[in-house]
């Protein structure tokens, strides 16, 4: 009786081990780079904007990789309980890599214009002259309609 016993818990450490280790196998696979995740997960990052354009558009980044940046407005109005009025000016910085919508930009888009971008949020890093590292937050154009082509107040 004593022997059956030491056998089964040989055979149940045998099998805890085998256990462990296929665990550990899988958990080491699925960390792994080489593999697509078993599940992905969806996000949204959506930004729509409409205001006015603040300065033309100015072409920057290389010739392999150039990109268009350029200053939009967007205001939030307040009311206070004294009946008075406040607006506030928020700026956003709009870049733009793809080519037909760069070069429209480019040809088309002036100071003062009204129009509605569509895009993502993007955060980036950029180094200045003195070599210190600043923190950007970009609207990455997917869209941008314009509106009409004076400004009307």
């Amino acid at each position: 009786m004593f022997s059956r016993y030491v056998m089964y818990q040989t055979c149940l450490k045998t099998l805890q081990t085998k256990l462990l280790t296929n665990t550990i196998r899988g958990m080491a696979s699925s960390t792994s780079h080489h593999q697509e995740p078993q599940r992905i997960e969806k996000s949204i990052n959506s930004v729509q904007l409409l205001g006015r354009v603040g300065a033309d558009p100015q072409r920057k980044g290389s010739e392999q990789h150039p990109v268009v940046i350029f200053s939009l407005a967007t205001h939030n109005n307040y009311r206070y309980d004294s009946g008075e009025f406040l607006q506030r000016t928020d700026w956003h910085r709009v870049i733009c890599f793809k080519p037909g919508l760069r070069d429209t930009i480019m040809t088309y888009l002036k100071k003062g214009q009204r129009i509605y971008v569509t895009g993502r949020i993007t955060y980036g890093e950029t180094k200045g002259d003195d070599g210190s590292t600043k923190t950007t937050t970009s609207i990455t154009a997917e869209d941008v309609i314009f509106l009409n082509t004076t400004h009307s107040g």
